[in-house]
């Protein structure tokens, strides 16, 4: 379950290939006298905790650390006020591609990481499902599991998956394929409706600039394809194209997807359109296509390659309450760093604030203005 290994002086634990904690060496020699490592690495509190993939500090959110599962992008639950709930259990992620909306991998920008609990996020989203299904008599609820990275570097991810798939109707996910094996596709028969699986180029070389890896395999993300489609797991497509680079790959991407027999109970491809964010990656020389040309683009090629809600059975359900208004001034204490420099997190009324352009610390309490409320993700600024 982990590895032990002492550098310096410290003692590094690798839990699970993902979670790292660091101890100091000292503290580490009088605790082992009386007490085993795993209790050592749960309850010492001289410990840091690092995403030992991306190497930036990470919480670990559990119930008991008393951060709210709803007001964030990175982690938790977010509800669109649709029948499906998106559940992000970590950041981070085992790529770096070039055109990354995030900047995840090797960041620039990202300097903290997150992780939940998976008993934590089950019991919410729960609560969650059951507020919709109150509200929405009859609907289907879909665990759709995204996130601001790859998926599957989440430890406990085969076992959030089954334990989902008693909670929601139809359970989903979005990955680069990279970590899956023939094992795990045949370990989530019955439990997992639908892998989305990101493809931007069949060509070895140019998969690899794209991703950002010079060790990233197509082959092995095309065989999972393959495995996928000859599983009970449902397969879609999921291509970004991004012009000057990606232009020409995305015909023979859409044929692969027909020859290996994606889309057998939802549509079987759902190719992206490449947006510059103001954080994320912004590849020489791409071309920013508007939407009307992308929609214009995908028509010529195939009218089933637009996409609406309602091919994959989403519907409007009422979402959860707003607990604050635009303007609104709330007075909360900082508790985590945030995603980027100059980002904290505060929480108030059982929801997580992210506090933007500010060089306060941990434990102050600051005065803010909430500036974001939709779908209660919620940002703020100092007042």
């Amino acid at each position: 379950m982990f590895r032990k290994t002492f550098e310096g002086n410290e003692v590094v634990f690798v839990i699970r290939d993902v979670i790292e904690v660091r101890i100091p060496r000292k503290v580490y020699e009088k605790y082992s006298r009386r007490y085993s490592d795993e209790e050592i690495i749960t309850y010492c509190e001289h410990k840091n905790i690092y995403n030992h993939i991306t190497k930036r500090r990470m919480y670990y959110i559990t119930k008991e650390s008393g951060i709210p599962l709803i007001g964030h992008t990175a982690f938790g639950l977010i509800d669109r006020g649709t029948n499906l709930i998106q559940v992000r259990p970590c950041s981070g992620c085992n790529l770096n591609c070039i055109f990354c909306s995030v900047d995840e991998g090797i960041s620039k920008t990202r300097v903290t990481d997150y992780m939940v609990d998976p008993d934590y996020l089950l019991e919410e989203f729960e609560k969650l499902a059951e507020f919709k299904r109150r509200h929405c008599k009859g609907v289907k609820i879909e665990a759709h599991i995204d996130g601001q990275g790859e998926p599957f570097i989440y430890p406990y991810m085969i076992d959030l998956i089954k334990r989902l798939k008693d909670i929601a109707d139809i359970v989903s996910v979005q990955t680069n394929g990279t970590l899956l094996d023939e094992k795990k596709i045949s370990e989530l028969e019955g439990y997992l409706d639908r892998i989305n699986l990101s493809i931007n180029s069949l060509d070895a070389k140019k998969a690899k600039l794209l991703a950002g890896r010079a060790d990233y395999d197509v082959d092995h993300v095309k065989s999972i394809a393959k495995e996928i489609a000859d599983s009970e797991i449902d397969l879609l497509i999921a291509p970004v194209w991004i012009p000057k680079y990606n232009d020409e790959d995305i015909m023979e991407i859409l044929e692969f997807g027909k020859r290996t027999g994606a889309g057998r109970m939802w549509k079987p491809f759902g190719v992206q359109k490449y947006i510059k964010y103001r954080f994320g990656r912004h590849p020489k020389g791409a071309k920013i296509m508007s939407f009307r040309d992308f929609y214009s683009r995908l028509r010529e090629i195939d009218r089933n390659l637009i996409l609406s809600p309602r091919d994959f059975g989403i519907v409007k359900c009422k979402s959860l309450p707003k607990r604050f208004k635009i303007g609104e001034r709330v007075k909360l204490r900082l508790e985590m760093y945030g995603r980027i420099k100059g980002e904290m997190i505060g929480i108030a009324r059982d929801r997580v604030i992210q506090v933007v352009d500010t060089n306060k610390k941990i434990g102050e309490v600051v005065n803010v203005r909430i500036t974001r409320n939709q779908h209660n993700i919620y940002v703020a600024t100092h007042v």
